[in-house]
């Protein structure tokens, strides 16, 4: 008898953990078809090859978007991959039809090739675009 106690309350909880997570992965599923969907930025260039620049000489990268939606875009944040890279970026909203801009100023210190990412966040993507520069210091 305590057997079946234990077995019915060992079903019914993995039932209720079932219920109550199915309704949270079809949420996310919409969310980012939604968001995907809604996207309004088109960036003129999300990598950038600098070539070759003299060691010792920070090189700045400038990376431009437009807003192609209807509201305002604000970016919200902006993050190099490295103590290496600089940024800054249009801290006012950006609004639909404008362009704005994020800049990424790599301090070329080390001889060789390199490869970086700018992270950038914004109200209008769910999901942070991630930019990239490379290049050789000579």
């Amino acid at each position: 008898m305590k057997m079946i106690k234990i077995s019915m309350l060992a079903l019914a909880l993995s039932l209720m953990s079932f219920s109550a997570i199915a309704p949270i992965k079809s949420l996310t599923s919409e969310t980012k078809v939604t968001a995907a969907a809604a996207s309004t930025i088109v960036w003129k260039a999300e990598t950038v090859d600098v070539g070759e620049i003299p060691q010792g000489t920070p090189k700045a990268i400038v990376y431009e978007f437009k807003n192609t939606g209807k509201t305002a875009v604000v970016i919200t944040n902006v993050q190099g991959s490295c103590g290496c890279t600089a940024t800054d970026y249009t801290k006012e909203p950006v609004l639909p039809g404008k362009s704005a801009k994020v800049t990424a100023t790599y301090n070329a210190a080390n001889k060789g090739g390199f490869t970086k990412t700018v992270t950038v966040t914004t109200s209008a993507e769910s999901t942070p675009k991630v930019l990239t520069l490379k290049g050789t210091v000579i």
